[in-house]
């Protein structure tokens, strides 16, 4: 993990001030360096219905299209009683190097970004990138504690998790 990972509530708008006047934006980044090709790790990180082999307590399917651009993904993520539903729409894939996400549900809105950078013939780097625009009044106030700070967590212990079984051949 990189010391320039971050977390941090935007003051004003997310990305081309695609918020609303009654949203607040939650920006995350994490990333991870992998002991293997960028494209066997962008393969991995594209596996959507595998991500719950590396992102806890999280069920990953696609709900409609063939997981490439235009499909819809759709995340559950349950802790006890505790259920986030996170449906994200695919808007580009540039493989093996990034792919882009617009995250479309009641609570999760927004627009992510995943990267591959090579670094040489069997080193990656992983960027996880993540502006949620959180809802006012109720929902807002209880999503925001769990995706600032804790999404940083999360998200880095995760992509952690990732590299570990793309090296060792299980993803």
């Amino acid at each position: 993990m990189n010391d320039g990972d971050e977390v941090r509530p935007a003051a004003l708008s997310g990305p081309a001030g695609v918020n609303g006047p009654d949203q607040s934006t939650t920006e995350v980044t994490a990333t991870v360096i992998v002991n293997a090709p960028a494209e066997r790790v962008f393969r991995a990180l594209t596996a959507w219905e595998r991500q719950g082999e590396w992102i806890p307590f999280t069920t990953v399917k696609i709900a409609s299209g063939d997981g490439g651009v235009g499909s819809t993904i759709e995340a559950v993520t349950a802790i006890g009683p505790a259920v986030l539903t996170d449906t994200m729409r695919i808007e580009s894939i540039d493989w093996p190097y990034q792919v882009k996400v617009v995250h479309t549900g009641k609570i999760l809105r927004g627009p992510g970004v995943m990267r591959c950078t090579s670094m040489g013939p069997a080193r990656t780097q992983v960027v996880w990138h993540e502006w949620f625009q959180l809802p006012s009044g109720l929902a807002g106030r209880l999503a925001s504690p769990l995706l600032w700070p804790g999404s940083k967590a999360g998200l880095t212990s995760a992509l952690r998790r990732f590299a570990r079984l793309v090296e060792d051949g299980t993803l």
